[in-house]
C-alpha cells in the first residue's frame, strides 16, 4: 500500500480512537470505492475502509434535521450484519468464508457529509473517514435468500423516482468487498467483529438540499428503507 494511503487510514483510526475515548462506540465499517465511477479512484483494486459510529445508526423511518449538517447526501447501499467474527492476518479471505459469517442483509442508506474542499488530498479524504456520517437500515433478510447480482435499486424523493441503478456491472461482489475489508483491517490489527454492520458501496446517490422524504426500493427480496430530513 502506498505511504499516502497507509497514512490516511492510520490517521482515520487515530480519530476513531479519540471518539471512542470520548464516549462513542464503534458500530461497523464501510467499504469504499466499489461502484460506478468511484471504483479504483485511489488506485486499482484499492478498497479503503471507513468507520460507522453507534450513535449514527438509525432504523428505517428515522427523521434527521438538516440544521445539524452543513452539507448532506444520501446513497442507497446494502447493509450487512456480521454474525461471526472475520479475522485476517493480512492474507486473503475468500468470499465463501464471508458468506458463512454474515447474519443478514438490509436495505440501507449511507448518510454522507462532505467536509473537505474538492481539492483535498487522498490522504486527507481517508483521514476524514471518506465523508461517512451515518447509516439508516431496514430489517435484515437472510443472505442466502438474495441474488445480489440481480438487484435493481430505485431511489426516490417525496414519492418521485430520482434514479434506478442495477447491480450488474455497477457494483463489486459484496462478499468480495467484505473480504477485502477484513484483509485491510487485519493489516491494522483489527477484525470484523460479530454484531458489526458493514455497507459495501453505492447504488443511487443524491445531495439533500431541502426538507424531503427519501426511499430506497431494493425489490421484494430485500425490501425498502426510508429516511426523512426536516
Amino acid at each position: 500500500m502506498p505511504d499516502a494511503l497507509q497514512e490516511g487510514l492510520r490517521r482515520q483510526l487515530e480519530a476513531l480512537e479519540a471518539k471512542i475515548a470520548g464516549g462513542e462506540a464503534l458500530a461497523g465499517w464501510k467499504v469504499g470505492l466499489t461502484s460506478g465511477q468511484s471504483r479504483d479512484a485511489m488506485g486499482r483494486g484499492f478498497r479503503p475502509f471507513g468507520y460507522v459510529l453507534e450513535s449514527r445508526v438509525f432504523d428505517s423511518g428515522a427523521s434527521l434535521s438538516l440544521a445539524d449538517f452543513t452539507a448532506i447526501g444520501v446513497e442507497n447501499e446494502v447493509c450487512f450484519t456480521v454474525g461471526e467474527t472475520i479475522r485476517s492476518d493480512g492474507t486473503d479471505v475468500d468470499r465463501e468464508r464471508v458468506g458463512r459469517a454474515l447474519a443478514g442483509a438490509s436495505p440501507g442508506f449511507e448518510i454522507n457529509e462532505p467536509r473537505l474542499p474538492r481539492d483535498a488530498s487522498t490522504t486527507d479524504r481517508l483521514a476524514d473517514n471518506l465523508s461517512q456520517w451515518g447509516i439508516v437500515a431496514g430489517p435484515p433478510r437472510p443472505v442466502a435468500d438474495i441474488d445480489f447480482e440481480a438487484l435493481e435499486v430505485t431511489l426516490s424523493r417525496d414519492g418521485e423516482p430520482v434514479q434506478a441503478v442495477a447491480a450488474a456491472g455497477h457494483i463489486d461482489d459484496h462478499f468480495v468487498s467484505i473480504a477485502a475489508l477484513a484483509v485491510q483491517l487485519g493489516r491494522f490489527g483489527l477484525a470484523l467483529e460479530a454484531g458489526q454492520r458493514v455497507i459495501t458501496g453505492a447504488f443511487g446517490r443524491s445531495p439533500v438540499s431541502a426538507p424531503s422524504r427519501w426511499r430506497g426500493e431494493f425489490g421484494a427480496v430485500l425490501g425498502t428503507v426510508e429516511v426523512t430530513f426536516t
